[in-house]
């Protein structure tokens, strides 16, 4: 159901139907805030801030610096809401900003360098990878049960690149869909598997074997990629 109440999936400009909860409610509550409600930006925050502050965490891990980095893309955003095209994905378009403000934080702290194969691929699918190097701090809160477990999990993540952070956060931290996930990329499905494919390989031996295949034994479908 819509945000406004009707019983069919929203549409784009494109007349394509998105069959994704949360986009259709996002674009619905920008739509309404580009039109001069602020308080359908309001519910646009609540509901998304939790997703934006794990994507953003994933990214430079410290919590306090993913608050802040999650609230200044959102006020990105709302200052940009005249640009955004009604009727196009939200979604997509709020990742590349939040994607862009973690980064720029991070190259700021000069905790941002390129690969040497970040060169994009033909077709454009791709934005380049980036190793980041993390600032000294503890891991992310996971609870004091599990806090020898946490310690292992992120020191191992964080030696993973930019870009396998993302897939893996957007896959596990948020548990979205391969059909989701290829949306908020704007990439094909088949490269959002073949990503975590590599991901959680490179996760894997990160973590030594401590996790087992918690965060491995890929499907048919990403072996084959």
């Amino acid at each position: 159901m819509s945000p406004d109440g009707g019983d069919l999936p929203l549409k784009g400009s494109a007349g394509e139907e998105y069959d994704d909860p949360m986009e259709a409610r996002a674009m619905a509550w920008m739509s309404r805030a580009k039109q001069g409600d602020p308080a359908a930006f309001d519910e646009l925050i609540r509901a998304l801030r939790g997703r934006a502050f794990r994507l953003a965490q994933s990214w430079v891990g410290s919590r306090d610096d993913a608050l802040e980095l999650a609230q200044e893309a959102f006020l990105k955003t709302y200052r940009a809401r005249d640009t955004y095209r009604e009727g196009e994905p939200f979604l997509p378009w709020f990742h590349r900003i939040l994607r862009n403000t973690c980064y720029s934080f991070l190259r700021g702290a000069k905790r941002l360098r390129p690969r040497s194969l970040s060169a994009p691929r033909p077709g454009g699918e791709d934005e380049g990878d980036w190793e980041i190097a993390d600032a000294d701090g503890p891991a992310p809160e996971e609870g004091a049960d599990a806090e020898e477990r946490s310690a292992a999990f992120w020191n191992g993540f964080r030696r993973l690149s930019a870009r396998d952070r993302e897939i893996l956060a957007l896959r596990h931290f948020q548990e979205l869909s391969y059909a989701q996930i290829a949306r908020q990329l704007a990439i094909p499905e088949g490269t959002v598997m073949s990503r975590l494919f590599h991901a959680r390989a490179r996760l894997r031996t990160a973590l030594e074997g401590r996790f087992g295949d918690e965060f491995g034994s890929p499907s048919p479908k990403e072996a084959r990629r």
